[in-house]
């Protein structure tokens, strides 16, 4: 008797182009990722000062894009149809230093205290730990162009983080505690360079 036939044991198997470790890995920034835009979305309604806002826009709208070619290129284990993106922060470079007093930080007791320094300060951190996830995740990478991709977007993650850092430094939110003169000097001056060494053997 002729044994019947699944009909979905007809379909190619698919390219292995992940390893097990990689998937979890890519699952971890994809999910992450997420949550970043899903976190942008929660704290506007409680931004105030329309230049965080413009900001928060612009910022949203490159990390979506970021989604997609991450997703796109998980699914595919190929390039994406829109490469990985370049992202141009609006802030100056300018960075006041000093620490003047100021109230001192507590938890919120009730949502009405949410501000523009909080909402700032809020995705500050969730983009320093995107920037930290990225690249571990990248060195686990085994497909070049997951690998790729999340190697090359550590840089932005690092610009748009400290395109928020200038937002809250600019306003105060942000202080940056400095050395006395005589003792950064002394740091800066307390290394040489060396001469070029001849090849290892």
């Amino acid at each position: 008797m002729k044994e019947k036939r699944n009909p979905g044991n007809d379909t190619p198997p698919p390219v292995i182009n992940h390893g097990g470790h990689e998937i979890f890995d890519a699952h971890e920034v994809i999910t992450s990722v997420i949550s970043f835009l899903d976190h942008q979305k929660m704290y506007a309604s409680y931004v105030q000062d329309q230049e965080l806002m413009t900001l928060l826009n612009r910022q949203q709208q490159f990390t979506a894009q970021l989604y997609n070619t991450i997703v796109e290129s998980f699914s595919s284990g190929k390039d994406p149809s829109v490469p990985t993106q370049t992202y141009k922060m609006q802030q100056n470079n300018r960075v006041t230093y000093g620490v003047t007093p100021s109230e001192p930080k507590k938890p919120i007791q009730s949502m009405d205290e949410i501000t523009d320094e909080k909402v700032s300060a809020y995705l500050l951190g969730e983009l320093k730990a995107l920037a930290s996830l990225f690249t571990m995740t990248s060195l686990e990478m085994t497909n070049p162009v997951l690998r790729r991709i999340t190697a090359d977007s550590v840089p932005n993650l690092i610009e748009m983080s400290y395109e928020l850092f200038l937002y809250q430094n600019k306003h105060g939110f942000y202080q940056v505690p400095k050395l006395k003169e005589q003792d950064m000097s002394r740091m800066l001056q307390s290394y040489s360079q060396v001469n070029e060494e001849p090849p290892l053997q």
